[in-house]
């Protein structure tokens, strides 16, 4: 059995996902065979795995840095919400259902076999598994049943490293409330714990650090700096758009209007690296800005619930008037399915409206099928006649006079639609940015320049920069040695 060691907050987006996939890479350098392992992920930010289904993006992200495939059994179970009340679920990549928060609390101790099951699967293959918790655990009223973080490292006897966020402030109360409120048997699962996101003179916190161990006692295993090139990677959910500024006023402008429940908006992450290209997500209540060069519309997980929302922020009048000016709009996935005259779901597969008028750029109709396409592939634009490469995770087929101009072709099948004029398309292949040649080809119709580099190449250099931040920072035999 190989060793392992848990990363579990004193809260949401404290860090743990971009902590794992460093030290993944960190150990991976070393010559170590290295798995990530996350029991339960909340995101529609997924990714498809090497094994067929569905995982978190995260841990698609984290096995990259590991230099591995990403397998169905890093993240066994997956919810991905589909309204404020209800998610849909996945088990070891395939969907279940759905159930509401309260339901599905009663459902996770029949989960736990599920998730103890790929954790000995990736234990049998690696010298050593990371593991990710989920939110915190000092959430005591979901403790009954828990899967996520002290019920699964209890269950499967994995020590843990309790991680604090410096930079929201409060670390100190944090960690030490953590410690006061959890149980005894669950407090003991802890071997010390690590500081995150310091910026500044490191040892101005001496003294924090002295006091938590004296609270807790627990020992330190290190302060993170504040990571710069974190924002080069992926982030793991939507809690990162709502901190994401309009950019900086310079360049061609790209707008994406945030939707209620987007899905895999990492899609827009190499544009937004882009030196001549300000992207500006915008939030419900705002309007659509009247310069932009282009729209994209992301992902969703409720696209017909989505597509309501979208008219009743009035951006389908700015979409109408940008597209009236010349404008360019590019639909991804259920971004593409809201372009055409109506999305119907009359078996109420994503659980909201069953039917909602659709934008009416492009002259397609979608109709929802309990089928879901998951799966990696590679792609060819119509237009510009350079390879891409993607993966598709989608429900619906997409039927109508302008799928006659597809935008690409996807394993040597017509994908998307694109207008007579040429301006406005859709496509079901997520990553479609990530390849340079693509990306320059489309700019360059906006009248921007770009770097042309493939994104996976700037991921993998931020992964080896923060693997040596950690090498730096943190103190690695320590935790080593905690892994057993």
């Amino acid at each position: 059995m190989a060793r392992a060691i848990m990363f579990q907050g004193t809260g949401s987006d404290v860090g743990k996902t971009v902590l794992v996939a460093g030290l993944c890479r960190l150990l991976a350098n070393r010559g170590m065979t290295v798995r990530p392992f996350k029991p339960q992920n909340m995101s529609n930010n997924a990714a498809v795995a090497a094994d067929g289904g569905e995982i978190g993006r995260a841990q698609w992200l984290q096995a990259l840095a590991c230099r591995t495939e990403p397998s169905v059994h890093m993240n066994p179970v997956l919810l991905k919400p589909q309204s404020d009340h209800g998610s849909q679920i996945v088990v070891h990549g395939t969907v279940r259902g759905a159930a509401r928060g309260r339901d599905y609390q009663a459902l996770k101790p029949q989960l736990l076999a599920s998730v103890l099951d790929s954790f000995e699967r990736l234990t049998g293959q690696a010298d050593i598994v990371l593991v990710e918790g989920a939110g915190s655990p000092a959430e005591i009223n979901l403790r009954a049943g828990d899967i996520a973080n002290m019920g699964f490292a209890t269950a499967a006897g994995v020590p843990v490293i309790l991680v604090g966020d410096i930079d929201r402030g409060g670390v100190i109360a944090s960690l030490v409330g953590t410690h006061a409120i959890l149980p005894e048997s669950d407090r003991a699962m802890i071997r010390g714990f690590l500081i995150n996101k310091f910026r500044g003179d490191v040892s101005l916190f001496d003294d924090g650090l002295e006091a938590i161990e004296r609270f807790t006692g627990w020992r330190s295993f290190g302060v993170l700096p504040w990571l710069k090139d974190v924002s080069r990677l992926p982030a793991e959910d939507s809690v990162a758009l709502e901190r994401l500024s309009a950019g900086g006023g310079a360049g061609v402008t790209i707008a994406v209007p945030v939707l209620d429940r987007v899905a895999n908006f990492d899609d827009l992450d190499p544009l937004a690296g882009e030196p001549g290209v300000e992207v500006v997500f915008v939030r419900s209540g705002e309007r659509l800005p009247a310069h932009a060069a282009a729209i994209v519309i992301p992902g969703s997980k409720s696209t017909v619930s989505d597509l309501l929302r979208f008219r009743d922020n009035g951006w389908d009048r700015d979409i109408a008037a940008h597209v009236a000016r010349g404008g360019h709009v590019v639909g991804i996935c259920g971004g593409y399915q809201m372009l055409g005259r109506v999305v119907r779901d009359p078996l109420g597969i994503e659980g909201g409206a069953s039917e909602a008028e659709g934008l009416g750029l492009l002259d397609v109709e979608t109709e929802m099928a309990p089928e879901k396409r998951v799966e990696t592939v590679a792609a060819r634009s119509v237009r510009h006649d350079v390879a891409l490469s993607g993966y598709e995770i989608h429900l619906g087929v997409t039927t109508g006079p302008d799928c006659v101009r597809p935008a690409l072709l996807v394993e040597g099948r017509p994908d998307g639609a694109v207008s007579e004029s040429g301006r406005v398309f859709g496509t079901y292949l997520h990553g479609l940015f990530d390849s340079g040649a693509f990306r320059a080809a489309w700019l360059g119709e906006l009248g921007a320049a770009s770097h042309g580099g493939d994104h996976r190449a700037i991921v993998e250099a931020a992964l080896d920069a923060i693997a040596a931040q950690m090498e730096e920072h943190l103190d690695v035999e320590g935790l080593l040695a905690v892994a057993g």
